[in-house]
């Protein structure tokens, strides 16, 4: 998550129930963070045993998919309103209903009337899709049959993109305050042929067949880190203890984050030692001229000359597909402006409803230590597997051989001035650990099998409630419940009559004895 946080200490394996805060003690970002965690794990881990992999509610099931065709210059799908769960992560596929405004009652012209509100989702309009007709790769394939499949995700939103989150009475000078989680749902296509299945397959063949690519499409890129005390400590300034490993002066949350993904031979990485958090709103794009809102709030979270920034907005954000990065090449410090080393692509950051921000990153192209400069392309550095590669301030990362990597996918590294290293698992020897990314966790189902035209197998499962009306009683337990208040009258009658009480068994059994 792209969000100014000290540290992640959410760990399963450790089965903490809760987070207690203690009186008199420092409250931090990290423990409120590891409570909301602990619970949303409860919670989805209860729903998906009890609900499988994924399934809808009886008579609320969403992402019903009808093929929409026929005339139309494109084929589109409709996607029925209603809830599902994926991986216990709730996903809601309901188009909200547009807002009233208060003249609502006053007659329009005709040539003014609002068309009626589409009462579904598309794949061209869904939310978090941002699909454009103009990109071939964009569009539904023409060859039948392909699967309909929901691709789930989460990731963090601050008042960059969300300028609602900001609390205005704190006034423009101050920082923003809590970020947010929000899950991405997106319907894609996915070709037939990338299933290999036979002609004429079956639901539950076709199912199995999905259930094994969506196995194979996590990655299996590893990481280790550590701190390292660099050769030329000596000569630094005596900012830190001369033992240090760790040489940096404060306290960071380094984030080492894959931005072109694939082998390692094409894959490339980026970092920020502020867990990519260092953001700049954009006012007004010129070229390779950018108005921003704010240059940064201090001299450690602004821009300077020779820093690269990535162009973001949200549907570059939902769409996961990284972009070169640029460099800062000029400052205009009283217009609040940057000039980038290039311009923009042309679909990132021409659309202001879509919020667009430049996010800074920290690494340099020369970082390899005795070896002059690392390799770069498109501004992000190359991944060199086998080899502990260093970031800054002694902070070394190593991937392990033969990984994949997919863009988007991080580790995060604290690093403390106290201990002087880094805080990373290790083994009773204090060797790093090797670890799968942190995130981001991609989760998937199958909807729809699309055969043709006005040809669709239903996908998706359903399940009913749990709680059921109480069965009414059989003949047996109507009989005990009567012995039962047999036996209560003829307890009081004996009460009554100072003699002991005859039960109906006792009864029955000395008159078969007579």
């Amino acid at each position: 998550m792209h969000a100014d946080l000290s540290r992640d200490t959410f760990r399963p394996d450790r089965h903490y129930s809760a987070v207690l805060a203690q009186q008199g003690r420092v409250q931090l970002d990290a423990d409120a963070n590891e409570q909301a965690a602990i619970q949303l794990h409860r919670a989805r881990t209860t729903a998906a045993d009890l609900i499988g992999r994924h399934g809808g509610p009886r008579g609320a099931t969403g992402f019903e998919v009808t093929f929409l065709g026929g005339s139309r210059e494109l084929d589109d799908l409709s996607l029925g309103g209603g809830r599902y769960y994926v991986d216990g992560i709730l996903l809601d596929a309901t188009r909200p209903e547009p807002g009233v405004p208060a003249e609502a009652g006053a007659a329009a012209p005709d040539d003014e009337a609002p068309a009626a509100a589409p009462a579904t989702w598309t794949y061209w309009d869904q939310p978090d899709g941002y699909r454009d007709p103009e990109r071939p790769g964009d569009r539904l394939p023409t060859r039948f049959p392909y699967l309909a499949c929901l691709k789930v995700w989460e990731r963090a939103v601050t008042a960059a993109e969300d300028p609602l989150l900001r609390e205005v009475a704190l006034g423009t000078a101050m920082p923003d305050t809590a970020a947010r989680v929000k899950v991405v749902w997106q319907v894609v296509p996915l070709p037939g042929a990338e299933l290999e299945l036979a002609d004429g397959a079956t639901k539950d063949e076709v199912r199995a067949a999905f259930d094994a690519w969506a196995a194979a499409q996590d990655p299996t890129a590893r990481l280790a880190a550590r701190s390292e005390r660099p050769d030329r400590a000596d000569e630094d300034p005596c900012l830190v203890r001369p033992d240090a490993r760790y040489r940096g002066p404060e306290n960071q949350l380094y984030r080492v984050e894959v931005h072109q993904g694939g082998a390692a031979k094409d894959a490339t990485f980026k970092w920020s030692r502020e867990n990519g958090s260092v953001t700049f709103p954009v006012e007004e794009l010129d070229g390779t001229w950018v108005e921003l809102a704010s240059l940064g709030y201090d001299d450690k979270l602004d821009l300077n000359v020779g820093d690269l920034v990535e162009f973001v907005d949200t549907a570059y954000t939902s769409r996961r597909e990284p972009l070169p990065l640029l460099r800062v090449e000029e400052l205009d410090l009283p217009g609040r402006r940057v000039r980038l080393s290039g311009e923009p692509e042309p679909f990132v950051g021409r659309r202001p409803e879509l919020n667009p921000y430049l996010r800074r990153w920290d690494h340099r192209p020369s970082t390899r230590r005795g070896k002059g400069p690392s390799k770069v392309r498109d501004g992000a550095l190359r991944i060199e597997e086998g080899a502990w590669l260093p970031l800054e301030d002694g902070v070394f990362v190593y991937f392990e051989a033969g990984g994949t990597y997919r863009s988007g996918d991080f580790w995060t590294v604290p690093a403390r001035t106290a201990t002087g290293g880094v805080e990373w698992p290790a083994d009773a020897a204090r060797r790093p650990l090797l670890r799968p990314p942190h995130g981001v966790r991609v989760h998937y189902a199958p909807l729809a099998w699309i055969l043709g035209e006005g040809s669709v197998a239903d996908l998706r499962q359903t399940f009913g409630p749990l709680a059921a009306p109480i069965p009414a009683a059989d003949e047996e337990a109507l009989a005990a419940e009567t012995r039962a208040e047999e036996e209560a009258v003829a307890a009081e009658q004996a009460a009554d009559s100072g003699s002991a009480p005859v039960v109906s068994g006792q009864n029955d059994q000395e008159t078969s004895e007579n």
